[in-house]
């Protein structure tokens, strides 16, 4: 994981990732994602399978991202050496131990308070490049980001082997810096939540109009995937930015 973000010469970081170019990779996986969600929201047998493959398109996009993010921040990753079936085993290694999570803090919100609630963890994956309904679900999904990407790195540096409770423990260790990145992250999803409602009553206004419509739904498929994608490489640059200072400012190894 170290040698992940280890200061790297320029020279290593594909000069095509620059710019816009970062983001693009991702987009395929998180159209496939809402598509897979529209099927699971309008019920049915289809819906489970839905989720399930939404939830493994929008990690295949958070590891697409993670590669152009750690290049960014000048270091180096084998992620973009993954075939599309290591790609597809390492997801499935990550779901199911997240999803375990997920449940497990679902069930445990139940019997709190805040039971009314508890189903937005259910979301906390989604919640990484889809807008959440809660704060609490909005921070949850930053912390899942930051524990995602350790598990990821982990299976990196330990040939593809994936394990939850070590990526909890290496949190734990990196608690100063990676805290307080799921925190600041969690502020900015708040503050992203609102400048997505507030376009979407712009699109809303727009949609009232004269205007064609493919026009309309041009400008609204470019609304959606844009925040989808900038939500994304938010998300992991603050945790890996989160990450790196860790190592930089001497937390434990």
């Amino acid at each position: 994981m170290k040698e992940s973000l280890r200061s790297a010469p320029s020279t290593i970081v594909p000069q095509t990732s620059f710019g816009p170019l970062r983001l693009l990779p991702a987009l395929p996986w998180l159209i496939l994602a809402a598509a897979m969600r529209v099927i699971a929201f309008a019920g049915g047998p289809a819906s489970l399978p839905a989720l399930i493959v939404a939830a493994v398109a929008v990690l295949h996009a958070f590891i697409v991202t993670a590669q152009r993010c750690i290049e960014a921040s000048g270091g180096t990753s084998g992620l973009g050496d993954l075939t599309l079936g290591e790609q597809f085993r390492l997801s499935l290694a990550v779901l199911w131990r997240i999803a375990l999570l997920m449940v497990i803090a679902t069930l445990a919100l139940a019997f709190t308070p805040y039971a009314a609630r508890s189903h937005h963890l259910m979301a906390g994956l989604d919640g990484m490049a889809f807008d959440q309904l809660t704060h609490l679900g909005r921070f949850w999904s930053a912390f899942i980001a930051a524990l995602m990407l350790l598990m990821i790195l982990q299976a990196e540096r330990n040939n593809g082997r994936t394990a939850f409770f070590p990526a909890l423990g290496e949190f734990a260790r990196r608690v100063l810096w990676l805290g307080t990145a799921v925190l600041v992250l969690g502020l900015v999803n708040i503050g992203l939540s609102h400048g997505q409602n507030a376009v979407r009553s712009m699109i809303w206004t727009f949609g009232q109009t004269d205007a064609t419509q493919f026009a309309k739904n041009l400008i609204f498929f470019v609304f959606i995937f844009s925040f989808a994608m900038l939500r994304l490489w938010v998300t992991l640059s603050i945790v890996t930015f989160g990450l790196k200072a860790s190592y930089v400012y001497g937390e434990s190894d």
